[in-house]
């Protein structure tokens, strides 16, 4: 394996998933995520969900970055984040919300556990 590639989603099997019925607040979001590289603790790719909500309790920390549609990531008791095209955030473990799809949103994302 190189040791630079571009995350694409060529090549990579997609992997289907939704939230937690007990979690979800809306809609029937539906996750659809390429994990391109995984291990050591590390992950990045590629994810998309379909618009709903649903709480979210991180226990890693996450960078991801909004290719696009929009979506709303609220911590409790914090202001809304209006995320859409462009928009990155970082994540850290503790954080505790609601994430919002609005629009079929697309992020790229580096998870480390």
């Amino acid at each position: 394996m190189p040791h630079a590639y571009r995350l694409s989603r060529e090549g990579c099997a997609p992997e289907t998933s939704r939230p937690d019925p007990a979690r979800l607040l809306s809609g029937d979001p539906v996750h659809t995520t390429w994990n391109v590289e995984e291990r050591e603790g590390l992950f990045a790719g590629l994810w998309q969900s379909t618009p709903g909500a649903w709480r979210v309790e991180y226990t890693e920390w996450e960078y991801c970055r909004i290719l696009s549609g929009r979506s709303v990531l609220s911590e409790d008791g914090g202001e809304p984040l209006l995320l859409g095209p462009g928009d990155a955030v970082v994540i850290w473990p503790g954080f505790r919300g609601v994430w919002e799809v609005v629009e079929t949103t697309l992020k790229d994302y580096v998870i480390r556990v």
